[in-house]
């Protein structure tokens, strides 16, 4: 599914094409998405797109009326068109501009979101209690530490968990522990504030680097112009599972931690 960096990569794809733009119309063809897509979403017609931001995984479309809320879920895709662009199977819904463009939505599983909110997003329950940006200055290994202290849950999962950090998804997860050399296993609590460093350096340049890259490809996700990522070929254990570790050599074990596939050398990730 998109993470961090793909949704990223989405807001800056689509964002030029959005900011100072009016909002001609909002054609909903399917509502039934993770959530039903409600009618006061049409209260972004007539409206002028503020700006376009990320938060965690979201996408946040401000105008002075509201706060259009887009979740890609699983499979979900943003595209800048044409309005006249011939409408394709799961194509649901169309932002439709003033300058004849539209911002369209493809969802084949239909597992993303698109909502609205008419108060400062801090106050929406699905953005309300999640913890800092990775690429902030607010995740940082003080921070870090203070969130895991006497934690026995698997730094993995802790990674992984939107109240710690937002937006750190399985992929990158698998990665930036590798390359902190740390077992996806180790109790969080137990790991000093040194590896913590190290570990939140490489979330950083791991997630930084991935949206350079234009995001990872792996089944669904393209950016806003149609093009795939690039990331998957930067991969070290994600995927990889009973292959070759690209540091040492040792074949890669492929695990299941909180229901999602974990891959990791042990070896190198001995601590």
């Amino acid at each position: 599914m998109p993470e961090l960096p793909e949704v990223e990569v989405t807001k800056q794809g689509v964002s030029p094409h959005l900011v100072d733009q009016t909002v001609r119309d909002l054609v909903i063809r399917n509502a039934s998405l993770r959530w039903p897509v409600p009618d006061i979403c049409k209260n972004i017609i007539g409206q002028t797109i503020k700006q376009v931001r990320r938060r965690a995984k979201y996408l946040l479309i401000d105008t002075d009326a509201g706060i259009t809320i887009v979740h890609l879920g699983m499979s979900g895709s943003l595209r800048i068109l044409p309005a006249n662009t011939p409408v394709e199977k799961h194509d649901h819904i169309d932002l439709v501009l003033e300058n004849g463009r539209v911002l369209r939505y493809n969802d084949p599983r239909r597992f993303g979101a698109w909502l609205w909110y008419e108060l400062p997003e801090d106050g929406h329950p699905l953005l309300s209690k999640l913890g800092p940006e990775p690429l902030s200055d607010g995740f940082n290994p003080q921070q870090l530490q203070q969130e895991l202290t006497n934690k026995k849950k698997a730094i993995k999962l802790c990674l992984m968990d939107n109240h710690i950090v937002v937006g750190v998804g399985n992929i990158y997860a698998n990665e930036a522990l590798f390359a902190a050399g740390i077992h996806p296993q180790a109790a969080a609590g137990n790991i000093d504030i040194d590896r913590l460093t190290i570990l939140v350096a490489e979330v950083k340049q791991i997630l930084a680097q991935a949206i350079k890259q234009g995001g990872t490809t792996l089944k669904d996700f393209t950016n806003a112009d149609g093009k795939p990522g690039y990331f998957a070929q930067k991969l070290h254990v994600y995927g990889r599972g009973g292959e070759t570790c690209t540091a040492c050599g040792n074949l890669l074990s492929e695990i299941k931690l909180g229901q999602r596939t974990t891959v990791f050398c042990g070896v190198c990730q001995s601590h």
